[in-house]
């Protein structure tokens, strides 16, 4: 349980991290509009990824008695969860389109969320086998699963904006190259550990 809690934050942390439409939108607000409207757009996940969560994880409980394709489906995380150590190893500052950041509300995060592929891949290969597996274990084992992965990826989110008001700097300094290269490190650990289980089932 304690592997899984601690996936679910670093996970959750290396997509706010990330660069991205959503980041990019973030650090755009921030920069033209304060803050404020930074964390406000941060906030988007909350409201868009309940009924991908809902989705991904009813699907997935009608294939739990196929260890096939659970190992596959483990396969395919394991990819997409290296895919991400990579990126984020190769990772830069998000390009800020200025022109493209005119004043919105949160529903124009809540709509660059939805519209990205990432969070239907992360729940439909991650994120709902993970959140049954802790739930066969205990219901409090898969609320701490998620709240400490949107603790991750909207507080990570929300301290880009927070940093970015204070000192607009640690953009372009090795501060943010290094986090992300840290990440990188730990996703590629746990999509080496999810490979293991994939193969087991697969066996």
């Amino acid at each position: 349980m304690v592997e899984s809690l601690t996936a679910g934050f670093v996970m959750g942390l290396s997509a706010g991290f990330a660069p991205g439409p959503l980041l990019t939108l973030v650090i755009a607000h921030t920069l033209l509009h304060g803050t404020r409207e930074g964390v406000r757009i941060a906030l988007a996940p909350l409201f868009t990824d309940l009924p991908i969560i809902v989705i991904a994880t009813l699907l997935l409980s009608r294939l739990a008695q196929s260890q096939f394709l659970l190992g596959a489906i483990a396969l395919c995380g394991a990819t997409y969860i290296c895919y991400l150590g990579i990126t984020s190893w190769r990772a830069r500052v998000p390009e800020v389109d200025a022109a493209a950041a005119a004043p919105q509300s949160i529903m124009k995060g809540v709509l660059v969320n939805f519209l990205s592929p990432n969070p239907y891949i992360f729940w439909l290969t991650v994120g709902a086998p993970t959140l049954v597996q802790t739930w066969q274990e205990s219901v409090w084992a898969s609320a701490g699963f998620l709240l400490l992965f949107y603790s991750g990826l909207v507080g990570g989110k929300i301290a880009c904006a927070l940093i970015t008001g204070h000192s607009r700097r640690w953009l372009t300094g090795t501060a943010y190259r290094n986090l992300m290269r840290a990440l990188a490190v730990l996703l590629v650990v746990f999509a080496f550990r999810l490979a293991i289980d994939g193969l087991h089932r697969l066996q």
